[in-house]
């Protein structure tokens, strides 16, 4: 089903509003304003969701730009951060404290400035080397059954966290965490959760902005085998877009 409409928020989690299993579910917003509320309200939904259902949030977070600015809206929040445990997508193989990193642009964001345990913060190790890390964290992931939100962005060539066009996705085998050794930006060295541990997740939820992306998307509903649409959690998925990221074509 597609429902794309610039006053539309993604559905609420638990709701159930979808045609078939496999299904995507697009989300255009009036303004940058509208398109962070629709974010925060997706986010706080899952988190009562899970805490209700199961004491505990598990949620996996985006690298990049535009989830870094949903981050700093969410960490003026109440929220019960004692009970959320955080997972990382993807971090590039660069020293812990580099400002590159993922974790790093996180905790500057939102993870620095809110209670959250430190012990509930799980940080890929990429400083090991890109092998090393993926084994370490496929360890440290294994005792979680499925992830209860799943946040993404989309990069201009269809890739997500570092999943990257005519690499590895881990779409069809087994392997949770990929060590990525070729990525087409800089440095070629990464870790990533497949696409399989990533779709193993109640709700996911891309969160992409900016005309620059258009060409992505609408490759994707038209679709294309792009690393984004090999994210297919059962419930589906939720793409939160920006007005200008909006394919001009809808």
């Amino acid at each position: 089903m597609i429902c794309i409409g610039f006053q539309a928020s993604p559905r609420k989690p638990g709701e159930t509003r979808y045609d078939s299993v496999m299904d995507t579910r697009w989300h255009g917003t009036v303004n940058e304003t509208a398109w962070i509320e629709a974010a925060l309200a997706y986010i706080a939904g899952a988190e009562a969701e899970a805490l209700a259902a199961r004491g505990v949030f598990h949620v996996v977070l985006a690298g990049g730009d535009t989830p870094r600015r949903v981050y700093e809206a969410l960490a003026t929040e109440r929220h019960d951060w004692e009970r959320w445990q955080i997972w990382f997508g993807d971090e590039r193989c660069l020293p812990p404290e580099h400002a590159e990193r993922n974790s790093q642009m996180a905790w500057r964001s939102l993870l620095g400035r809110v209670a959250i345990p430190g012990t509930n913060i799980h940080v890929i190790p990429a400083e090991l080397g890109a092998a090393k890390a993926a084994e370490g964290y496929a360890v440290n992931i294994r005792d979680v059954g499925f992830f209860d939100l799943v946040l993404l962005g989309l990069g201009e060539d269809g890739h997500t966290a570092s999943l990257f066009p005519g690499r590895d996705w881990g779409d069809e085998s087994d392997t949770e965490v990929i060590a990525v050794f070729d990525a087409p930006k800089p440095p070629a060295e990464r870790v990533s959760l497949s696409a399989r541990r990533l779709s193993r997740s109640r709700h996911v939820l891309f969160l992409v902005s900016g005309a620059g992306k258009r060409a992505a998307l609408s490759a994707w509903r038209a679709g294309a085998p792009i690393p984004a649409a090999a994210i297919q959690p059962l419930a589906g998925v939720d793409v939160l877009m920006t007005r200008d990221a909006v394919p001009l074509d809808e």
